[in-house]
């Protein structure tokens, strides 16, 4: 009788191994795919922010009315200027109103896009909850609806200060131009603006009633603070060190000595915290990058950290797809 035969292990199957799994059912994904899906994201989300906010009208049409109203602002403090001197304001004081006014379209853009869009996906439109549970990024979704505002902002911006150039008589010269300068403090103070209006979006997250109003509440009480249309020397002492410690004063005031040298300081002057403090008369164009970095830096890390516990919160305790009828 033939002895059986014993067993063998099994070979090696030749099928390949599957890859990096994440435990949810679906394949690991790498970190350029999550980056190529946020950036799609963001796009959409831009787009939609700018259809939305255009409520779908003729582009030139929505151009018009966008920036009607920060060139009448503009407009109408300038002649308030003229009234007061008499007619006999001076070219740096004119330019420093200007491009005060000017910015300013930005902060309210950028400050109350984020907030308007948390709100009105909330409230009115009632898709919060839908966009939460999407597979992008709310922070990223809420970042793409904001620029369209941001953008509009820019328009409002671009167009005063041509207007001021062309027809008010700002003293301004290309050549005279700090560009470096003006490249840094345009882009630490958008990113201010968006980390300031990512916190004022956290802060709509848990609210209830008369949210509408916080944005522009905000940006009001910003208005007095940083110096867009008068010096901080006109402030009390206590005010000022607040304004002091705010990304946009640094933001505008780094925009106005680049664009103007000879603007008015917003910062500086006779009686100022900054002169009292630091015992010179307006700061140079070194110390306002680097104020404008380090606040800018302190403000972005503590938006973050505001939005990433007012969306958990808003998660555990149901805020998401709540209508308070506010």
């Amino acid at each position: 009788m033939t002895a059986p035969t014993p067993a063998t292990s099994a070979t090696p199957s030749a099928v390949p191994a599957p890859g990096p799994w994440s435990g949810r059912g679906e394949p690991e994904r790498t970190p350029r795919a999550e980056l190529a899906d946020a950036w799609r994201g963001f796009r959409t989300a831009a787009r939609l922010g700018w259809q939305t906010e255009a409520n779908w009208a003729d582009p030139l049409l929505f151009v018009t009315y966008s920036v009607a109203k920060p060139v009448a602002g503009a407009l109408i403090l300038v002649f308030m200027v003229e009234v007061i001197s008499a007619g006999r304001a001076d070219p740096a004081l004119r330019a420093f109103v200007v491009i005060g006014s000017a910015l300013w379209s930005f902060v309210m853009g950028g400050i109350a896009g984020l907030a308007m869009s948390v709100l009105e996906d909330r409230e009115r439109y009632r898709m919060l909850k839908y966009l939460y549970v999407s597979p992008n990024s709310l922070l990223v979704l809420l970042l793409g609806r904001g620029l369209a505002r941001v953008a509009i902002g820019g328009m409002g911006a671009g167009i005063t200060l041509l207007l001021g150039i062309l027809f008010l008589g700002l003293p301004f010269d290309p050549a005279a131009v700090d560009w470096p300068l003006l490249a840094l403090c345009m882009t630490l103070g958008l990113v201010a603006i968006v980390a300031m209006g990512l916190t004022l979006a956290a802060v709509s997250m848990q609210t209830r009633q008369d949210a509408w109003q916080y944005p522009e509440a905000v940006a009001g009480a910003l208005f007095l603070l940083v110096g867009a249309v008068f010096p901080l020397a006109v402030l009390p002492f206590a005010v000022q060190l607040v304004g002091l410690i705010t990304p946009l004063t640094w933001w505008l005031e780094g925009v106005r000595r680049a664009l103007f040298p000879g603007a008015v300081t917003a910062v500086g002057g006779d009686g100022s915290a900054w002169a009292q403090l630091t015992g010179s008369g307006a700061p140079d164009a070194g110390t306002i990058a680097l104020a404008l970095l380090a606040t800018t830096v302190l403000v972005t890390l503590a938006s973050l950290a505001c939005f990433r516990w007012s969306e958990r919160r808003a998660k555990e305790r149901g805020l998401f797809d709540q209508t308070t009828g506010s």
